[in-house]
């Protein structure tokens, strides 16, 4: 996939700052050298040197995050956990059990980067409270600003998250439903050979891209931003620039 990038995307609302995912980690050299198959790696790379979501935020004077969300467990979403020991981990219910039954390679959760014990996991329940086109949500302030919504069949927990900023612009995060936004407005699944070794359930994952497809047609103001779209990302910009 060209221009491919591994994001993490930090929060602020008011003082509390989250984030959502941690990409890549500081340790990430260790992790994949311990739980990637040597047969998938010529698919599933990345390159170095990686500096690590920690090693951003710590670069600036803004806050390390409070909390940690997870879209879910593999490699390229939570290997920079261990660099934010003691910080609460939200996760849904389904995915702790994945979380605690860890194994390797792309559609696994790695024990080099889940086991430690400096991970505080919290387990998230959704509200029967309808958003948008959800059934179930959680409003992680009341506010309508930061809610989390299931985005399940990539794994069984995947979750997405809405943003809503101070000027109005609503924000989607996906993680890895689609690796990019046209995919996504098209319904279009990952490439055969990708999602068998990826999704843990490709016609949920289908329902759901399709769920996220039809509120894409009804709000098109609505900005969707898959984990490895480097293309997306760039029109917005990159950390330490704020979106407002």
């Amino acid at each position: 996939m060209s221009n491919k990038i591994f994001s993490a995307f930090l929060i602020r609302h008011g003082d509390t700052t989250l984030l959502f995912d941690t990409g890549l980690g500081k340790e990430i050299a260790k992790q994949y050298q311990q739980d990637m198959p040597h047969w998938q790696r010529p698919f599933f790379r990345y390159e170095a040197p990686v500096k690590s979501a920690y090693e951003q935020i710590s670069a600036t004077k803004v806050a390390l995050p409070s909390q940690i969300i997870l879209s879910h467990s593999h490699w390229d979403h939570a290997s920079g956990l261990v660099d934010f020991p003691g910080v609460p981990v939200l996760v849904a219910n389904e995915e702790l059990a994945l979380i605690r039954n860890p194994s390797n390679g792309v559609g696994g959760a790695w024990p080099s980067q889940l086991s430690s014990s400096s991970i505080q996991w919290q387990g998230i329940r959704f509200d029967a409270k309808p958003y948008l086109n959800f059934a179930s949500s959680l409003d992680l302030f009341g506010d309508g600003r930061a809610v989390l919504v299931p985005l399940s069949g990539h794994t069984a927990g995947s979750i997405g998250m809405f943003v809503t900023v101070d000027s109005g612009k609503r924000f989607f995060l996906t993680g890895d439903l689609t690796w990019n936004v046209n995919a996504q407005k098209q319904a279009r699944p990952k490439f055969w050979a990708a999602s068998l070794l990826c999704d843990a359930d490709s016609e949920q994952t289908m329902r759901s891209i399709s769920q996220v497809q039809s509120l894409m047609q009804s709000d098109p103001a609505l900005i969707v931003l898959p984990a490895h779209d480097g293309h997306a990302q760039e029109q917005l910009g990159y950390f330490p620039l704020w979106q407002k």
